[in-house]
């Protein structure tokens, strides 16, 4: 009867339309007040403690204000330029060079929608300018995004590390290879189709041009080395790492490539001279801006909305934990173990029932909600027929990103269509191509777990001698 209640409710209210963090928490009380030993004080109680008890969830706004500062800056720009004199001469390379700048920027921000954003504004106009059909450049851009959540830094890894309590960094280390590995399908795929449909490609640019422009991108790309250095080489938490990423983001949006913020009209010299030498010159402006900074407009709108994300997913992430706290207390998950196990399912059998359930609810919910309701749920089931933690994170993250590539929620789906001012229905089918690659890549990371599990183990192996 309490679980009957506790999910019927949370379904009702979401056919509702009631958003997602008011039906947790709604659905968790009503379970409380009806059939819980608890009093409603623990509910004020539970809240508390899911925003201030929990170190990793510091991490998520620092990194959604890091992406903030990166996607309104030109960061996003630079890296496409890099990978367009990288690889836009073999033949598809404008389509791969856009999943390799989608490869890149979401190592950088940690966000799927955000990626589609920074990406996608740019490269699909060109790309279509190219030559390239619309429908082909959408599907392209849509699936790359999606590996803005595998890719660590992953707000989403965070979600599903604080809702199971295992290590974010070895979760970080986790989805290296499967995004990389994801990323190097896709382009292969654009190539096979690139080779058929003899898709244009433009000249190599010469290794000056190359040299340029990943000199420009490498004030942006040397936050993956930051970030990730710090965290494989033990230096630093996923959290620390996530602050120290804030603040370079800021000083290079504002003060590195001065796209926005007080010294975005300040013109350099084209000569080439050194920074110092231009900072010196400058150097008035650079005191002024360093004043004018807290009030200027361009970067208190980038504060502005890097915090209406971070609270609002906040917001919904204590309501989730106030509906894992009902589930615990109540022993759902482990009668919900109990059964599953006593139906004497393989482990290859479970994972296929998590998979279509992760699919399923991906159609609905945003990933934080999905990762937060079910991970709870199905982690101690997978503890009990002995599938890693870490790879059933990572499974869980791949279903996410099918997630973000599937109506009605599908939120990737809705950022391309504002790009490109086409209508949902549009661009849905132009990613169903992609969509069967990304099956297939989940099928692939469900059933072999060494390709999540090589580096933790790896560097585990290394940090034993």
């Amino acid at each position: 009867m309490t679980i009957a209640t506790l999910f019927l409710t949370l379904l009702v209210c979401m056919l509702l339309g009631m958003p997602i963090a008011i039906a947790l928490g709604f659905s968790s009380m009503l379970t409380i007040l009806l059939f819980s030993n608890d009093s409603l004080a623990s509910v004020a109680l539970k809240l508390y403690e899911a925003t201030s008890e929990h170190y990793t969830l510091l991490a998520i706004p620092f990194f959604i204000l890091s992406s903030a500062f990166l996607s309104t800056g030109g960061v996003a720009r630079r890296i496409i330029d890099f990978a367009m004199d990288s690889v836009g001469h073999i033949k598809g390379g404008l389509a791969m060079a856009s999943v390799m700048a989608c490869m890149l920027f979401a190592a950088v921000s940690g966000s799927s929608p955000a990626t589609v954003a920074a990406i996608g504004s740019i490269v699909i106009v060109g790309m279509v300018r190219a030559g390239y059909p619309q429908k082909f450049a959408a599907g392209v851009i849509t699936t790359s995004g999606t590996l803005g959540i595998l890719i660590p830094p992953s707000i989403v890894m965070l979600v599903y590390a604080a809702a199971t309590e295992v290590s974010a960094a070895r979760m970080f280390m986790a989805g290296l290879i499967p995004g990389l590995l994801m990323g190097c399908l896709l382009m292969l795929a654009i190539y096979i189709v690139a080779r058929f449909k003899n898709l244009p490609s433009r000249p190599f640019p010469g290794i000056q041009a190359l040299t340029i422009s990943s000199a420009k991108a490498l004030g942006g790309l040397a936050l993956i080395f930051i970030v990730l250095g710090s965290i494989y080489g033990g230096v630093a938490s996923p959290t620390e790492a996530a602050a120290v990423a804030c603040v370079y983001a800021y000083l290079v949006a504002v003060f590195g490539y001065r796209d926005i913020g007080p010294l975005k009209n300040v013109p350099w010299r084209k000569d080439g001279e050194a920074i110092a030498a231009a900072i010196g010159r400058n150097l008035w402006h650079v005191l002024l801006g360093l004043l004018k900074t807290p009030a200027d407009k361009e970067v208190r709108q980038v504060v502005r909305d890097g915090a209406k994300v971070s609270i609002m997913l906040l917001f919904i992430i204590a309501n989730a934990m106030l509906f894992a706290h009902v589930l615990t207390t109540e022993r759902i998950p482990h009668i919900i173990a109990e059964t599953i196990v006593g139906w004497g399912l393989p482990p290859w059998g479970f994972l296929i029932i998590v998979n279509l359930l992760l699919l399923a609810a991906g159609n609905f919910m945003e990933p934080s909600a999905i990762l937060l309701i079910m991970a709870p749920i199905l982690f101690p089931i997978a503890v009990q027929l002995g599938i890693d933690p870490i790879h059933l994170g990572i499974i869980m993250v791949v279903n996410m990103e099918i997630g973000m590539l599937t109506p009605p929620v599908g939120l990737n789906l809705f950022v391309t269509a504002g790009i490109t001012g086409r209508s949902i229905g549009w661009v849905i089918h132009a990613c169903l191509p992609w969509l069967v690659l990304m099956l297939g890549f989940l099928v692939l990371i469900t059933y072999v777990p060494q390709i999540s599990l090589f580096l933790p183990e790896y560097l585990d192996s290394l940090k034993g001698f």
